[in-house]
């Protein structure tokens, strides 16, 4: 292929819309500022099932612990029925226990515990009270799967 005369090939500076220059991140990637909220909430989790899997070790270990950002609600959804598998609040579920089962593939699964991130980030009102919200939310999610009462499970009874 032959270039016309006169066509030079322009090279465009990179910069962001306001000519400020280019962006980079307020904070190395090894200072905890640095996380998203969904990694920090994470983490959360992570801690306060600590010491619930210490105390339930044998008994805890076919049940897996996952997030979700948000629920998938189902047209059957009943936030005043019995769902002795779903904790809510009101008509958002903040967590699910998922028995465990066999997928559409035949595959055996384990059973879930499902938190619901961003309904239980939106009823807590600072990080202590995130905590206790999550610590409690697991607390009764595991003590529905072992078929005990929370007390029992938190070591209170």
């Amino acid at each position: 292929m032959a270039v016309a005369r006169g066509y030079q090939r322009r090279t465009r500076c990179r910069r962001d819309r306001r000519g400020r220059g280019l962006r980079g991140t307020l904070y190395p990637p090894s200072m905890p500022a640095a996380r998203s909220r969904a990694e920090r909430f994470d983490a959360l989790v992570l801690e306060a099932l600590e010491p619930i899997e210490q105390r339930w070790r044998a008994e805890l270990t076919q049940l897996d612990v996952a997030v979700d950002d948000v629920p998938e609600l189902r047209a059957g959804f009943r936030p005043d029925g019995d769902q002795g598998d779903v904790v809510g609040d009101g008509e958002i579920p903040l967590a699910r226990l998922v028995p465990a089962g066999v997928d559409r593939r035949g595959v055996p699964t384990r059973a879930r515990v499902v938190l619901y991130r961003r309904p239980l980030e939106a009823r807590a009102r600072d990080g202590a009270d995130l905590s206790d919200l999550v610590h409690d939310v697991l607390v009764e999610q595991v003590a529905s799967y072992l078929g005990l009462d929370p007390d029992v499970v938190e070591g209170e009874g």
